[in-house]
């Protein structure tokens, strides 16, 4: 069964998308043509792959062998609305297959087809050749593929023996086998999405906050900060995928290009959603919602002691977006976007559980803890202390009396209304 080439070199001319394993050579068949197979269960979201780029793959990969015959195994499973080309895209590749593809292509295998194919296949007909039609064989499941080809020289992904599996358990009423999570493939060296805040770090030179973070919020911070609704309102999804599969390409992204501001908001939010770990780590889920219980005059103090058990990295790039956050709070009067309304829009972004998704329940200790940190960024983040650095604080508090309680009541800043609502005695 199939895995991702361990010998890709990233100085592949083609590694952003090679590293897929979206197309690979198989071996040879039985009549001694070169194997091509595609996996759509390789096609990563839209964002993530530049589809110009796939094609220009596939022609440069086909280019080193279709001067003899070759076959191609198609497996159709895991194309979904996700990552599935555009109609367009599809039509612009088969032109792009001139006669010197189509020619020396000796037979198409659909392994997995579904309706969506079929439709597919329907509306391509009048624009396909009738000699390459013949060439197409569709193959509902593995076994009937074993029939044309020696499977065991195939790349076949583990999804899609899974599935395989899972269609023949249906048919003989036996339940499916359980899923498995197939491996992570390698991210780009410029990777800004979906990476870890250390990958970001290891190659960014060691700089703290990540690029994708610190350009967003430069330019929101020079243009955006009176945009009324920022951070509220969305941005077209095709263009939101465009620009993060241009930062994850390592180019350069100019938003006076796009005349949105919502857009850059947008990115930046995307940025912290798509994280492995959330910004306040899953350690904290908890921690954090208890904020609830602590009473009112010691909130800040009590969202300080959370954030010193926070990993070094996390904390400072936390600060530095909740200083962004605070300026943006400043002006609220022009962009109406006060501490509790960026505490709804940002308090998810920031923290989930590490499994399922948060409760109806959680939003209220999610909300309120992303706004004390907002509203009372200056002190919060006023300690010099470094992160985990914290353990005679967090005795003091708990061992402390009425006075230090009444000192810590005097040293904090009086709760905004939103707070106070939210209070729980």
């Amino acid at each position: 069964m199939a895995g991702l080439d361990p010998t890709l070199s990233t100085s592949h001319p083609f590694y952003d998308v090679a590293r897929h394993g979206i197309l690979q050579v198989a071996g040879d068949d039985r009549q001694g043509r070169r194997i091509f197979t595609f996996s759509c269960c390789r096609l990563p979201p839209l964002h993530q792959l530049n589809h110009q780029r796939l094609l220009e793959y596939l022609k440069y990969t086909l280019d080193q062998h279709v001067e003899n015959d070759y076959t191609i195994v198609y497996f159709h499973y895991g194309l979904s609305s996700q990552n599935k080309p555009s109609l367009g895209w599809l039509q612009n590749t088969y032109k792009e297959f001139d006669r010197k593809y189509k020619k020396n292509l000796k037979a198409l295998y659909v392994v997995h087809p579904t309706s969506l194919i079929k439709a597919l296949w329907n509306i391509f007909k009048p624009l396909i050749s009738h000699k390459f039609g013949k060439k197409v064989t569709y193959c509902s499941n593995l076994r009937e593929l074993r029939e044309h080809l020696q499977c065991d020289q195939l790349l076949i992904p583990p999804e899609v023996v899974r599935y395989d599996e899972k269609l023949q358990n249906l048919h003989k009423g036996q339940p499916p086998p359980p899923t498995k999570t197939p491996p992570p493939r390698p991210p780009l060296p410029t990777q800004q999405f979906g990476v870890s805040l250390q990958y970001l770090r290891d190659k960014n030179q060691g700089e703290l906050i990540p690029p994708v973070l610190r350009w967003t919020v430069t330019y929101l911070r020079e243009k955006g900060l009176r945009t009324e609704g920022l951070f509220r309102r969305s941005a077209s999804a095709q263009t939101v995928r465009q620009v993060q599969r241009l930062y994850d390409q390592g180019k350069p992204v100019n938003f006076d290009d796009y005349g949105d501001m919502h857009l850059p908001a947008v990115i930046l939010k995307t940025f912290l959603r798509e994280l492995p770990q959330p910004l306040l780590t899953f350690q904290a889920y908890e921690q954090i919602l208890g904020i609830t219980s602590v009473e009112s005059s010691l909130r800040v103090t009590h969202c300080r002691l959370i954030l010193r058990s926070l990993p070094e990295h996390n904390y400072a790039v936390l600060r530095y977006l909740m200083g962004f956050l605070h300026e943006v709070s400043l002006e609220s009067i022009s962009n109406k976007m006060n501490s509790s309304n960026l505490a709804c829009v940002f308090g998810l972004n920031l923290i989930w559980p590490s499994q399922g998704v948060a409760s109806l329940s959680a939003l209220v200790p999610l909300n309120l803890f992303t706004e004390l940190l907002i509203e009372y960024y200056d002190k919060v983040f006023s300690s010099q202390e470094a992160p985990r650095e914290h353990t005679r604080d967090t005795v003091e508090v708990q061992q402390a009396g009425p006075v230090t309680k009444e000192f810590m009541k005097t040293g904090t800043p009086r709760a905004s209304p939103y707070l106070s609502r939210l209070r729980i005695s």
